[in-house]
């Protein structure tokens, strides 16, 4: 097979070397799944997501996304980053408004994109709402795998949750910054909350650079920690609206993440209820290039 172009960009800032750094892969219909896991796991980054023709001619592409270690549904990284890429591609420099629409493994995800002023920023809807799972969400097993202590675990009606919508997150509120500045997979405490509750830990506080500042460690799926998470956002709309703080039939929030590992990235989030239940999330943010080139696939 030919070399295929990729391209690099930096998702959720509008500043290169800053947010969550996205290998897009394009013209990628010839490639195995074991190609595309190797591809990913060459480039190394939190996802690289691979852009195929769509199975609906009405639709922008099909993709797929994986993490250095395995594939994934959906992703929120990817899906703003490939948006705002194709988008670009297709309408050019200045100004624009588009709708980008993305066969994922988890259905379809609709993406709004507007450039204004040398900025671009997209928005897309979830294509799941979250559900709670089952899990060990003990504030003392947690705190010693976090290199905390239990009194730091929760503050006002925010407690620890383990929730999914495609991917599934342990949602650990921590009560100051400081925690959370802190908090770091914790050997051996660490491997109780990974056989017990959760791969993907998503440790979060009131303030800081945005309404609440947050981390996500996931180091089995080869993330150490990510500096942005979409779909981990998305997911939080249920460990609010859990904790009370949903109070308005629209409302929105800005999630700062990164910022602790010198990645400040920087995501909105919009939950719609209906029946006091969440009926609609959406998640929105800031995507620029950095680099692009040719990469040549393997042979298997």
């Amino acid at each position: 097979m030919t070399s295929l172009p990729f391209f690099t960009t930096d998702v959720f800032t509008t500043t290169a070397y800053a947010g969550n750094p996205l290998a897009i892969v394009e013209k990628a219909d010839g490639l195995s799944t074991a190609q595309m896991q190797r591809m990913a796991r060459q480039f190394n980054l939190s996802e690289t997501i691979f852009v195929q023709t769509p199975d609906d001619p009405a639709h922008t592409a099909k993709v797929r996304i994986f993490f250095p270690t395995a594939e994934i549904p959906f992703a929120g990284h990817p899906t703003i980053g490939c948006a705002i890429h194709l988008a670009e591609s297709r309408n050019g420099p200045g100004d624009f408004t588009d709708h980008i629409t993305l066969e994922e493994v988890a259905g379809l995800v609709p993406v709004d994109v507007i450039r204004n002023d040398g900025v671009t920023r997209a928005e897309f809807t979830a294509p799941k709402l979250p559900v709670p799972m089952a899990g060990e969400t003990d504030a003392e097993m947690i705190a010693t795998g976090l290199g905390l202590t239990a009194a730091e675990i929760g503050f006002d009606a925010h407690r620890p949750a383990i929730w999914s919508a495609g991917p599934d997150f342990l949602f650990v509120p921590v009560d100051s910054l400081d925690a959370l500045a802190r908090a770091k997979p914790t050997q051996p405490g660490w491997a109780d909350i990974i056989t017990k509750s959760n791969e993907a830990v998503y440790v979060y506080a009131r303030g800081g650079a945005g309404d609440f500042q947050a981390r996500m460690f996931a180091p089995e799926h080869g993330m150490p920690e990510d500096p942005a998470t979409g779909s981990a956002s998305a997911i939080f709309a249920a460990q609010l609206h859990a904790a009370g703080e949903v109070t308005e039939p629209s409302a929105s929030w800005r999630l700062a993440q990164g910022y602790n590992m010198g990645r400040p990235s920087d995501i909105g989030l919009a939950i719609d209820t209906a029946d006091g239940q969440v009926s609609a999330i959406r998640i929105s943010g800031s995507a620029v290039p950095v680099m692009s080139g040719q990469i040549a696939p393997p042979e298997s």
